[in-house]
Order: C-alpha cells, then structure tokens, then sequence
C-alpha cells in the first residue's frame, strides 16, 4: 500500500511540515533528521507526488503555454514549432516544465485562462498570437502572472512581448522586387483579423506607394497562413488579367501553394513570375526552385521569450518589448535581376 507523508512523518517521529522541508532541501533540518526521513523514504518507496512538493515550496516550476484565439496558428505550423521548441529548450535550463492550456472547447463564459492558470500554480506563461483573441487572454495579461508574448501585444504591469519587425518583412520583400525590376505586385496576405496579418498587409500598401507602384486591388488576396489557401489564392490570380509578374506570400506555406498552382498552368519560376515567402521553414532550401524568403529568427525569438519571462518572474523587468529584425534569403524562385524589365525601363 501507498504511504503517506503523513505516515512517513509518523513513523520517523517528526512533524509533516518536516518531512516537507525535507523534500524541498531547505537548510534548516539537521544532518541526522534528514538522513533518517529519506532512509524511511526509501525503505517505503515513498516518492513525493508533485502537488505535494508545490504545496510545500510554493513553487510550481511550471509555465503555461496559451496558443490564443478561436482560430489561432496551429501547433504544426513550421514558424511556431521552431520558436516552441527554441523557447522549450532554453526555459529547460532555468528549471521549468511546460503546460499546455487547450482551448478546442473554450467555455467562454464559465472559464478563463486565468483561473486555470491561477489554478494550476503555473508561475509564468508564454502566449502565442492568432486571430481573434480572447477577451479572457488580456485578464490573464493585467494580472499578476508573468506573460510573455510571441505575434501578439501585451501591456501588463508584468508582461512583455517579442515579434518579428513586420512592417519591415513587407519592406524589405517589395524594395528586392523593385531593385530586380518588377513592377506589378500581387500580395497573398494571412488573415486581416490577426495584428500580425494586419502590420504586413499596412506595410505592403504603404511601401508599394512609397516606390510610386500601382496597387492593384484585384491581386490582393488572404489565405491562412497553410499552403491550400496559397494555392486557391495563386489560381484566383491567374485567372484574372493581366496576371502579376511578382507576387508575394507571408507565409513559406502559402508561396509554396503558389508556386504549386503556377506550374499546374504551365507557367515557370521564376522565368515568368516571381515569388518570395515569409518565414524561412526547412523546406524552403529544398524545393524547386529554392523558395527567397523573409527569415525570421526563430531560434532566437523563442530563446528571448524564455529569458524574458524569467525576469519577469523574478521581478528582474517590467513590461518590455523586443523587435527581432528579419532578414531576406536570396534564392531561386527570386534572385536574378530581370533583364528584360530592366532593358525595356533604360529604352
């Protein structure tokens, strides 16, 4: 039969909050006592359950993860994989365990991230952004736990937040179009209703202005982010006329989609028209022909996440921000510059 703490603190002739003590190294045990209650430990097999050791430390050593919206980017998405897994490793090394918050069937008006969090003890979260957000995601961000957030905001006494510059994702992407002497730009965009989609989209128009471009209503279209929806988008462009001769993707996902749909129309690139992703995935090196791409340093935005919630919630920081600049790879599907274009503009 399963024993007890309060049968360990028995039979060793000591107090349960002792035996606690024990459990969770304090230093104001003696030597003798120690040895005695972990002998009897081990002669009963007893291992401390862990809300045993919570409950006497007062420390969970537990963050939770919160992937936020009702339509939110999905745990397989090669961007939010590669910063989870950057963020998993580094707060690995401070000692904490991850937990993560389901919100498949969120109850959104007996139940909150809050009290599950508060619940759980869970001394800090990270919050990944997605689209339409949940009121109960900023009582979590004002209240007295630690968050950090990754693609989404947040203001609280306690919180902070990382993303990539995606105002400059977009410059970047259509000053390369311009400088290669493309002129006529389409834009297949993530969804309109998520902060992240929305910087881009307002980037994107505005830049295009900037260089003095026409923007052209009709090759403006918005996926998800997946490669199905960069594939319906790229085959709503063909069939319109004129067809764009650049178009840009923010997503990898979403411009291989297009890409995809281009060549089924018998169409090359990046001979006929030109295309650049957003996030720099795995794939993008190996497909044909190498996907350019915005990168976004996943490593390190999930490795900030992790230090950053720390101080905050060791009280190191206060409500903080950090704009992690992008960078443009160069490759195939977009590299050369367009010599026809570009003799046509001298003549």
């Amino acid at each position: 039969m399963k024993v007890t703490i309060k049968q360990i603190a028995k039979i060793a002739g000591v107090s349960q909050a002792t035996v606690s003590k024990i459990i969770n190294n304090y230093d104001d045990v003696g030597e003798a006592t120690k040895r005695r209650v972990l002998d009897i430990m081990d002669q009963h097999g007893y291992r401390p359950s862990y809300s045993a050791k919570t409950l006497a430390s007062n420390h969970s050593n537990l963050i939770g993860v919160v992937y936020a919206g009702k339509v939110n980017a999905d745990f397989n998405h090669p961007f939010f994989v590669d910063v989870m897994n950057s963020f998993k490793k580094s707060i690995g090394f401070f000692g904490y365990d991850l937990m993560f918050f389901s919100n498949e069937k969120f109850n959104y008006e007996s139940e909150d991230y809050l009290a599950r969090c508060r619940h759980y003890q869970v001394e800090g979260c990270i919050i990944i952004g997605g689209e339409e957000i949940q009121e109960s995601i900023y009582d979590l961000d004002k209240s007295e736990i630690p968050c950090i957030g990754v693609d989404i905001k947040l203001t609280g006494n306690r919180s902070g937040y990382i993303m990539t510059d995606n105002s400059q994702i977009s410059a970047k992407v259509v000053e390369h179009f311009y400088l290669q002497g493309y002129r006529d730009i389409a834009y297949i965009g993530g969804k309109v209703d998520s902060e992240v989609g929305t910087i881009r989209y307002e980037s994107f128009k505005k830049v295009v202005g900037q260089y003095g471009l026409q923007l052209n209503e009709d090759w403006i279209i918005f996926g998800d982010y997946f490669k199905k929806s960069g594939y319906e988008a790229m085959k709503q462009l063909l069939s319109r006329k004129p067809i764009p001769e650049a178009v840009f993707a923010a997503s990898d996902l979403m411009a291989l989609g297009a890409i995809q749909a281009i060549k089924e129309q018998g169409l090359r690139v990046p001979d006929d028209i030109v295309v650049i992703g957003c996030d720099d995935i795995e794939a993008a090196g190996y497909v044909e022909p190498p996907l350019t791409t915005i990168r976004q340093d996943k490593e390190k935005i999930g490795k900030l996440a992790a230090h950053m919630l720390v101080d905050f919630i060791n009280e190191k920081i206060h409500s903080t921000s950090v704009m992690v600049e992008p960078d443009l790879i160069i490759r195939g599907t977009c590299g050369k510059v367009n010599n026809a274009i570009m003799t046509k503009m001298i003549e």
